[in-house]
């Protein structure tokens, strides 16, 4: 169970203070982002809905407004919890570089400086990420509210499937460029999925959800290692 102990040396580290640095930076950058975008809703809501709207047969309905508001802002925080991953996703191709690089100062110190990454590249693989992830799951709604019970195994699934494609190829590229990254990813196709399916169970808890972004980039970091040694 290599990918267990990958996971295992990603949490370990995150006690280190290059760790923990980018952690609070993206998880503060995240809770920025989602409390932006409550508030815009919340003016929004408060401009498009009229305080109160005459109905037929009943007349008047002063309450209309806050009642309206009211149950807008509860979906608006539940729906929150659904964003939080898409918008740490996002955020954490901020910091994938300083992720990799304090993973390899710690077990891999050796090695050569990485090749960093475009930076408008990352962002926009990440903003591609998250869109094939929202979409991916939308498609899987379909699934979800025909079998229940196999709900969350569809989920993991899913999401581990596009975790490892993201993250894996992200920093092997660091090290061996896109096209090499790529062919190696779909050479390791398996061992990389589970590790991403294992990887994808925390999504599954709101708030716990934040940490995935930064722990997968750590343990793929990990993989991609084992695998080029293993070769």
């Amino acid at each position: 169970m290599n990918w267990f102990e990958d996971f295992q040396l990603a949490l370990a580290q995150l006690t280190d203070r290059k760790f923990q640095s980018v952690f609070w930076r993206s998880i503060g950058l995240t809770l920025a982002f989602l409390a932006a975008t409550f508030c815009a809703f919340t003016f929004l809501i408060g401009w498009a809905i009229p305080d109160s709207i005459t109905l037929p047969f009943i007349g008047e309905f002063a309450s209309f407004g806050a009642i309206a508001s009211g149950g807008a802002l509860i979906a608006m925080l539940v729906l929150s919890a659904f964003l939080m991953f898409p918008v740490a996703s996002l955020v954490i191709g901020f910091f994938i570089e300083d992720i990799a690089d304090a993973v390899e100062a710690k077990h891999y110190a050796n090695l050569p400086p990485a090749e960093s990454l475009p930076f408008t590249k990352v962002m926009i693989d990440a903003a591609k990420f998250v869109g094939i992830m929202v979409l991916a799951n939308l498609l899987a709604l379909i699934i979800y509210f025909t079998s229940t019970i196999l709900a969350p195994f569809i989920f993991w699934i899913v999401n581990g499937f596009l975790l490892g494609r993201e993250y894996f190829q992200l920093v092997a590229a660091r090290r061996i460029g896109m096209a090499a990254a790529n062919k190696l990813r779909k050479k390791h196709f398996m061992e990389i999925w589970l590790t991403g399916i294992f990887m994808a169970i925390p999504l599954s808890f709101p708030v716990i959800n934040l940490v995935v972004p930064l722990l997968g980039v750590a343990v793929f970091t990990h993989q991609f290692h084992r695998i080029q040694g293993r070769s």
